[in-house]
């Protein structure tokens, strides 16, 4: 059983919901990176979720872009992240995926990407732009070095491209929360919780269900795990202190909260 779904499968067993936090790779600087990856680790993250920078980044709001922006001054090629992953690594056993657009796995070349990602320590890489019916080839070749490859999908998503998607999602199915892009909002919508119901009976047993997009606060992160949700994910409000200088014990103490959150 692969790193993500095992991970949040074991979680799950265990009672829990699964909390995946996410960083911008490189921001603000890649040292410091590296001690708020660690920070996620320490703070309780079931999983691990890594952005690469990219300079169209088309789903995400104001807070990641502005992350996004700061790292790229030294994370500017799929390469660094690699290698800061490598380096995480020696100290971090916790799961971790990238979040990609994939311009830049395309330069990189899709095959090199996923074998030199499994070498780094990656578990598989979540791709927002990429449609089902576009990255076959992709999504192949991931799946036959057991590269995971989570795929998004909404609440509007219609019954027949929502089986496509299970179809060719490994590691869990994301669901985004809301429309639009990233970023913290309040109170959790009741086209969330409706969405859990619809999606959840139609996985597979094998194939978890994680919400994100707009989770901010532990009450929130509680609310979709009660709606039947198997793992939480929560994003610019971490980003959001990084950029404001919070420290790695801040973070990690932030993290601790939204994972209590998943013990419902």
């Amino acid at each position: 059983m692969n790193g993500v779904s095992g991970r949040i499968q074991k979680v799950n067993r265990e009672g829990e919901g699964a909390f995946i936090p996410y960083l911008m790779a490189g921001d603000p600087t890649p040292e410091r990176s590296l001690e708020y990856i660690e920070a996620l680790a320490e703070g309780g993250a079931d999983v691990i979720e890594l952005g690469v920078p990219f300079s169209d980044p088309v789903a995400d709001g104001p807070t990641i872009q502005a992350a996004g922006t700061r790292a790229l001054a030294s994370m500017g090629r799929v390469e660094h992240v690699l290698e800061l992953v490598r380096k995480v690594r020696k100290d971090v056993d916790v799961p971790i995926i990238l979040m990609s657009y994939y311009n830049p796995i395309l330069q990189f070349g899709e095959d090199q990407f996923i074998s030199s990602s499994i070498r780094a320590g990656i578990d598989g890489s979540i791709l927002p732009d990429l449609p089902v019916g576009e990255g076959q080839t992709f999504l192949q070749a991931a799946s036959e070095n057991s590269f995971e490859t989570p795929l998004l999908a909404t609440p509007g998503t219609d019954r027949g491209r929502l089986a496509k998607i299970v179809e060719n999602s490994s590691g869990f199915l994301y669901l985004v929360a809301r429309p639009g892009t990233t970023g913290a909002k309040d109170g959790l919508r009741d086209m969330t919780t409706r969405a859990i119901g619809f999606v959840k009976p139609r996985l597979p047993a094998e194939l978890p269900v994680c919400v994100g997009f707009g989770l901010s606060t532990p009450g929130q992160v509680a609310g979709v795990i009660k709606a039947g949700a198997d793992g939480a994910i929560v994003g610019s409000a971490i980003v959001e202190k990084i950029g404001e200088g919070d420290g790695p014990e801040a973070i990690e103490r932030f993290v601790r909260l939204l994972k209590d959150g998943t013990r419902v």
